[in-house]
């Protein structure tokens, strides 16, 4: 989501307006960890997402603040970008200083905590509790056992240069299950990122896929692309005009995406169980 900042130029401090934002997020995050099944996460995500918000309310440059809070892999991702390109650094707060501690508290309590390397984005992560629900099968997957990416050009010709590297790849990974199938996957995920996630006419642009088989015998196939966001993504999966997902997705494969605080753009994820899937 984005705030809209409303600072006060006269005293230096938060304005009444930006104060009341952190207690509005607190209740987001804890409504949206209670959803996804770890509400015992709440109380900590409640404090790192305060801190992180007050910090940048107080010092962005622009006038909004943007703020994600995801789930990746196994970890809960909190985001706070704040347009300013000057990175935030630990301070050492004396006993009566007032302010200071923030980003103390939040190398504290945090798994892990750092700054994207523009120095607009400040982010935190926590380790999930077991219990994942099926609603998240890119955290629910077992460990990785081998896995072999793909490099591929961002544009049209992706898909078909990715059906011709699967068919190697997946004999090399020794993947007991429908090839067939997994190569279809790969090729309507990619095409998907080329259609709606691929900005036409933009230079540089990354896409990239990897194909993974767990200790389960699952194989896991990542598409990923420079876009962030994914709006309607359940619509898509289940049966919207004009969108191959749900097609793929009715034949048994679980279908979720993600993003990360270690790349800019998201990750679109196909698990496919071992064993021939019935077409």
């Amino acid at each position: 989501m984005s705030i809209e900042r409303r600072p006060d130029s006269g005293s230096g401090g938060l304005s009444e307006a930006d104060a009341a934002w952190p207690r509005r997020l607190r209740r987001i995050v804890r409504a949206g960890l209670t959803n996804w099944g770890h509400p015992d996460l709440a109380e900590t995500a409640e404090l790192l997402l305060t801190e992180l918000t007050t910090n940048a309310l107080r010092h962005a440059g622009g006038p909004d603040i943007g703020i994600r809070v995801h789930l990746q892999g196994y970890h809960l991702v909190i985001k706070v970008n704040d347009g300013s390109p000057l990175r935030p650094a630990l301070r050492c707060a004396g006993p009566d200083d007032e302010n200071g501690r923030g980003l103390l508290l939040v190398e504290s309590l945090s798994e892990a905590w750092g700054v994207s390397e523009d120095g607009t984005t400040t982010w935190c992560t926590l380790p999930l509790t077991e219990g994942l629900s099926d609603t998240h099968p890119a955290a629910a997957t077992a460990p990785v056992l081998r896995d072999i990416p793909l490099d591929l050009p961002a544009d049209p010709s992706a898909a078909g240069l990715a059906r011709i590297q699967a068919r190697i790849l997946l004999t090399v990974l020794s993947w007991p299950g429908n090839q067939h199938l997994a190569i279809d996957v790969l090729r309507v995920l990619i095409d998907n990122a080329v259609q709606h996630a691929l900005p036409p006419g933009t230079a540089g642009q990354h896409l990239g896929a990897c194909l993974s088989v767990t200790e389960a015998d699952e194989l896991l196939i990542d598409v990923t692309d420079p876009n962030p966001t994914f709006p309607d993504f359940d619509k898509a999966i289940a049966g919207e005009p004009g969108r191959r997902l749900w097609e793929i997705a009715r034949q048994g494969v679980k279908l979720t995406w993600f993003a990360g605080p270690e790349f800019d753009g998201k990750t679109v994820r196909a698990a496919l169980r071992p064993g021939q899937v019935d077409l």
